[in-house]
Formats: C-alpha cells, sequence, structure tokens
C-alpha cells in the first residue's frame, strides 16, 4: 500500500541515469507507479531492455536510451530523444555510479578518472544539460542527486567515490541556490547501505562485513531500494 495518492506523479516525465538497475530501477518503478513517464539510460543495452520491457508489463509508459554518462554529445542525444518519445523532463535523478573498494595508494589514475568521470562529471553534464533546456523553455525542473553518508565524513578505501559524492554534494547545493529562483530545485539523498547487485559485487568482501553493518544500525538491518524509492 502506497502512502501517496494514486496518480501523483500523472503528466509528469522522469530520467533516471542508472536507471536499469539497482536502485535506479526500484525507483522507476516507484515512479512509474504513481503515474510518471519514465525514461531510463545507462551503457549497457541489454539491462535498458531488461528493465524497459519489465516496466511495462506493469502497465508504465517507459522508453530507454543508451548512454555513457562522461560523454555530453552522448547526453545531449538521449534527452532530445527521450523527450522527443515521452514528453518534456521534469524531473532529472543523477543516480549513475561507479565504485569499487581499493587500497587509495594501489589505485591507477584511470580508476580516479572512471569514478570521477561518471558520478561527478556525469552528474554535472546532465544537470547542465537539464538545466539549459529548463531555463530556456520555463519549466521548473527538479534535480535529484543520489550522493552518500560520506559525501560528508568521508572513507577510507572509496577515496574516488568519496571525492565525487562530495562534489555532486557541493553541486547541489551551489545550483539549489543559482537555479532556485529560476524554478529549478536541486535536492540530494544520501541512503546508507542497500543490498544491490552492483553494490554488494564491489564493496562487500564477505558476508561477516555484511552482519557488522546489520549490528551498527539501531533498527539491526540494512535499507531496501524501495525504501529509497519512497
Amino acid at each position: 500500500m502506497s502512502i501517496f495518492v494514486d496518480n501523483l506523479l500523472k503528466g509528469k516525465t522522469v530520467l533516471i541515469t542508472g536507471g536499469a538497475t539497482g536502485l535506479g530501477k526500484a525507483m522507476a518503478v516507484a515512479f512509474g507507479n504513481l503515474g510518471a513517464k519514465i525514461g531510463i539510460v545507462s551503457r549497457k543495452k541489454e539491462n535498458l531492455e531488461a528493465t524497459t520491457g519489465a516496466l511495462s508489463s506493469m502497465g508504465i509508459e517507459i522508453d530507454y536510451h543508451v548512454c555513457d554518462v562522461r560523454d555530453p554529445s552522448q547526453i545531449t542525444e538521449s534527452v532530445t530523444k527521450l523527450e522527443k518519445s515521452l514528453g518534456p523532463i521534469n524531473v532529472l535523478v543523477n543516480n549513475a555510479a561507479g565504485n569499487f573498494i581499493s587500497k587509495t595508494e594501489q589505485l591507477s589514475p584511470k580508476a580516479f578518472d572512471t569514478v570521477i568521470g561518471i558520478v561527478l562529471q556525469g552528474s554535472s553534464y546532465f544537470s547542465l544539460e537539464m538545466g539549459k533546456r529548463w531555463i530556456n523553455s520555463g519549466i521548473h525542473g527538479i534535480i535529484v542527486n543520489i550522493v552518500a553518508t560520506y559525501a560528508w565524513t568521508g572513507s577510507a578505501y572509496v577515496v574516488p567515490s568519496a571525492v565525487s559524492k562530495a562534489g555532486v554534494l557541493a553541486l547541489t547545493q551551489s545550483l539549489a541556490v543559482e537555479w532556485g529562483p529560476k524554478g529549478i530545485r536541486s535536492v540530494a539523498i544520501a541512503p546508507g547501505p542497500m543490498p544491490t547487485e552492483g553494490a554488494w559485487k564491489n564493496l562487500i568482501p564477505d558476508s561477516s562485513f555484511e552482519n557488522t553493518m546489520k549490528a551498527r544500525n539501531p533498527m539491526l538491518r540494512l535499507g531496501e531500494p524501495s525504501e529509497l524509492a519512497d
């Protein structure tokens, strides 16, 4: 049972980066169930096709476009294509991410560039693309940036991600001030640990570490992707 009224987002279009799997997919389902049209982008066409098929079978209007968020030209192409099929985009969710555990001194420049490119540059490029369109058209859009708690605290062994998420947090705050008077809201959400296939494969070395995280949580459990979507 949803806490929201039926069709709360009817007439709205939501674009989610990294929307084919994990938290992005969970948010796509939640927004779609509230009546929104959904656009998703990712680098892997097979994941996009699978998620599009699954959500379409639920009665959700959805389309996708293959996109590497590190490439501004691909972003422009994706937004143009999705707005042609779904109509003007009202909400951008910058969710695409890359992360893995490593001793910082063992990281190569390429490792840094990859994570920073996906998380910080990708979020910046997509926000800029949508911001320009919204300002020119007068649409009061919303940017939702998925960050992490270590954007404030920092974290060992995930330094490229921590640096990137801190940058996205600064981007969120800066655009909230600059674009707020234009009717564009910029907000950030920092979810705690949530068991998704991609995150767990790259970040959780064994079950004992997962149990430790549960024990540290007052509710003695981890979050669920559907909870972030709500």
